[in-house]
Order: structure tokens, then C-alpha cells, then sequence
């Protein structure tokens, strides 16, 4: 139903923060959605600052929280 990718970047630490949200009405869940839109988000940064520098770094790709689905409502431990 919809999908949001936000990009956050940080000067001091030279990071990007990208967070994919995506909602649906019916009742499958939407996780790997969301992991695809986060990576090629990810991918696309990449693409577009290689010419700075190619040894740049993807990580964390993690799913944070989910609700509703057949699974329930779940997120990722602060510990």
C-alpha cells in the first residue's frame, strides 16, 4: 500500500542511515519489501559516491520492527 525510504546523512561519522517503512492492508508481511528498498537504496548511494570512494562500506541490513501479519508484532532486542 506504501513504501517510504528515508535517508539520513551524518557529516561528522560520514554515514548514512536508511530506513525503509512500508505498509499493506492485506494480511502477507512486507519484510523482504522493506529489506529490498533499504538495500537498493543502499546500492544506489553507493553508485553515486564510488567516484569518491570505492572502498566504501555496506552494513547492516536488519530488519527492526514489524507489526501485525501472521507472526504477530515483533523488534529487535537493544541488547
Amino acid at each position: 500500500t506504501k513504501v517510504t525510504v528515508d535517508l539520513e546523512p551524518n557529516r561528522a561519522t560520514h554515514r548514512v542511515l536508511i530506513t525503509a517503512t512500508v505498509k499493506t492492508r492485506g494480511q502477507t508481511g512486507v519484510e523482504m519489501e522493506a529489506l529490498t528498498a533499504a538495500s537498493t537504496a543502499a546500492l544506489t548511494v553507493y553508485d553515486m559516491m564510488k567516484a569518491i570512494d570505492k572502498g566504501l562500506t555496506i552494513t547492516s541490513i536488519q530488519l527492526e520492527e514489524k507489526r501485525g501479519g501472521k507472526s504477530g508484532n515483533w523488534r529487535r532486542s537493544t541488547l
